[in-house]
């Protein structure tokens, strides 16, 4: 349910994505360098593809870090309709 002070009150996970894509990159990283010493590409191929997940989320983690707290989107993009008015409330204009 929205009560309206949500932009005030809101927690963003991002440092915590964060550490945890450097901590996934740093594992899926040597997964792959142990896999393919030990001659198993298959695996390999896993940690490849893990390593490659972890990367790209770092990628928009710092974009979005980047953004700042403040960022709003362009004049292109419509506001959002709230789900849910509650019970006996209606919406304005309609």
């Amino acid at each position: 349910m929205r009560t309206g002070n949500e932009p005030s009150t809101a927690r963003s996970p991002l440092r915590m994505r964060l550490w945890l894509s450097v901590w996934g990159t740093a594992w899926a990283a040597f997964g792959l360098t142990a896999f393919l010493i030990a001659d198993r590409p298959g695996w390999a191929a896993a940690c490849g593809v893990l390593l490659l997940i972890t990367v790209t989320d770092f990628c928009l983690v710092v974009r979005r870090i980047r953004q700042g707290p403040r960022y709003q989107p362009g004049r292109d993009v419509p506001p959002y309709d709230p789900e849910d008015r509650g019970p006996g409330r209606r919406r304005r204009g309609r």
